[in-house]
């Protein structure tokens, strides 16, 4: 990490751990002290205890780094958004996607009660991981043998959710990358599947059984498509800390889950068909640099979050010093020693929270065909045509 990108992210960093670390502390309280008496109870409670977090993640977005959000929706859709349950199928474009869901969940009045299905390890990082575990978001092995019985219990604990939600499911099973890109077309083109041009193939079985678990109490799918402007760069992690910014354009497009087919097998294809309509989008998006005026919402930038970053600053800066100045911390070589590997520990912190978060380190989907079946189903294509 740079020194110049150290010196933004230590700051920073330091606000967000100790923050957080205040809220995960409440959070495990209302745990153990109220869940198990009354669960709704506890979700309310904890609705606002994780707005209280990943209302500074917001902020980064809003407001440090002043990335612009524009939402394109139809009037139906985008007057729903926030006062339903709600499935969102998702591509994965960019490293920040799931940040971008958060703005616009904030924007809908769902913040605290957004969730998302994330691969098991997510739940491990300190602060935001564990604060993700007591919001119940879904955490999975993408390992089906193993998942299927998790994401079908994860799902059915939703059906008594007291407020409207958001679950965001990335059916890519990956994030988009160019070499992800050339092994799905690679894969489509081997088993007579539609080419991506700009999307990976859906890995349905996620879907298809969101879809059967959630008909009865979801009303509403909404497909949600995310695109980078051509004359935007990309949203990084590490460009969201050092204050630089970026445009990302979201479309939603709502379904009813009342409308789905009934088997499985049609399920499984209404979602690969709806990922075959995203790339003819995107490919519509990359000519016009728009998902259509006519669409266009403008969400704003609520102050909110502003107000609970200076909040939260300000709470901490007079905790930190009432604390150096009954311990004395700074006044010896070992509180000095102390105080510089707890830097050191935030700074190892925050570059694993950004590694952790670029598309070119995520695990690909395994959904490519041996080359041994290739040849097979090429060779039996060829005898057919002689």
């Amino acid at each position: 990490m740079a020194i110049p990108a150290a010196a933004v992210v230590v700051p920073l960093g330091l606000l967000f751990l100790l923050s957080g670390l205040v809220v995960n502390l409440f959070q495990a309280f209302f745990f153990i002290l109220v869940r198990p008496f009354s669960k709704n109870a506890y979700r309310r409670i904890n609705r606002v205890l994780a707005e209280l977090l990943w209302l500074e993640l917001v902020w980064l977005i809003d407001w440090w780094a002043n990335v612009k959000v524009h939402l394109y929706a139809d009037l139906e859709t985008y007057q729903m958004m926030g006062k339903e349950h709600a499935l969102a199928m998702c591509n994965h474009r960019s490293d920040i996607d799931w940040l971008v869901g958060w703005v616009l969940a904030q924007r809908s009045g769902c913040l605290g009660s957004c969730l998302a299905v994330m691969k098991k390890s997510s739940k491990m990082l300190p602060v935001i991981g564990w604060s993700m575990w007591f919001s119940e978001y879904l955490f999975l092995e993408r390992s089906w043998a193993k998942d299927e019985s998790t994401l079908k219990s994860g799902l059915q604990r939703l059906q008594d959710y007291p407020l409207p939600f958001w679950l965001a499911l990335f059916v890519e099973g990956t994030r988009f990358t160019q070499a992800k890109l050339l092994a799905a077309q690679e894969y489509a083109t081997s088993t007579g599947l539609p080419v991506p041009r700009n999307v990976l193939i859906p890995r349905t079985k996620g879907f298809v059984s969101a879809v059967s678990h959630m008909r009865s109490f979801v009303p509403a799918i909404y497909d949600v498509t995310v695109a980078i402007p051509k004359d935007s760069p990309q949203p990084t992690m590490i460009r969201l800390l050092k204050g630089q910014p970026s445009v990302v354009h979201v479309h939603f497009k709502r379904h009813l889950m009342k409308d789905m087919p009934e088997s499985d097998d049609a399920v499984a294809q209404w979602c690969r068909d709806i990922f075959v309509a995203k790339d003819a989008l995107l490919d519509k998006h990359i000519a016009d640099n728009t998902f259509g005026e006519e669409n266009f919402r403008d969400t704003g930038r609520p102050l909110k979050s502003l107000a609970v970053v200076i909040c939260w600053s300000c709470l901490l800066i007079l905790g930190v010093l009432k604390f150096l100045q009954w311990t004395s911390l700074l006044s010896s070589w070992k509180g000095i020693a102390f105080s510089t590997v707890s830097l050191g520990i935030v700074t190892v912190l925050m570059h694993t929270f950004i590694q952790f978060s670029r598309s070119d380190r995520s695990t690909p989907a395994k959904v490519a065909p041996s080359k041994a079946k290739n040849r097979g189903e090429q060779d039996a294509n060829q005898k057919k045509q002689h």
